[in-house]
């Protein structure tokens, strides 16, 4: 009888998903990225024609950013152009890799989805 991970599927294979190593800081406060403005991704991060900046000002440009960044930078890509204030306000709205979600939410408690307060959804007076 062998064991099997939840990830690993029956048939023995592995996903790369499951096995992709990411990249975490170890304190949200080293994330001093600009607040506005344009970015040049690398392009090991986001492979761009001509290697356009995202204007993280624009609809769309700072989840673009920050999404590319968590996925598939280094610790100096994190460093360098996300903003800690910024990544606790975009956060709940990245379409992120399951495994980069859970690593960020377990380290950092501002990035956890609010748990509802018990008897809140119950409203005024009612149990």
């Amino acid at each position: 009888m062998t064991s099997e991970s939840s990830t690993t599927p029956s048939d023995g294979r592995v996903f790369f998903r499951d096995i992709k190593p990411y990249a975490i800081v170890d304190d949200l406060n080293q994330l001093r990225g600009p607040a506005s403005g344009v970015v040049k991704l690398p392009h090991s991060v986001l492979w761009a024609p001509s290697g356009a900046g995202i204007d993280l000002d624009e609809p769309g440009g700072r989840g673009l950013a920050y999404r590319a960044v968590l996925a598939e930078g280094t610790v100096e890509d994190l460093v360098q152009i996300l903003n800690r204030d910024q990544l606790i306000v975009v956060w709940p709205e990245l379409l992120l890799p399951r495994r980069v979600s859970e690593m960020w939410e377990t380290r950092f408690s501002e990035l956890r989805p609010a748990t509802p307060v018990q008897g809140a959804l119950n409203g005024p007076g009612q149990h």
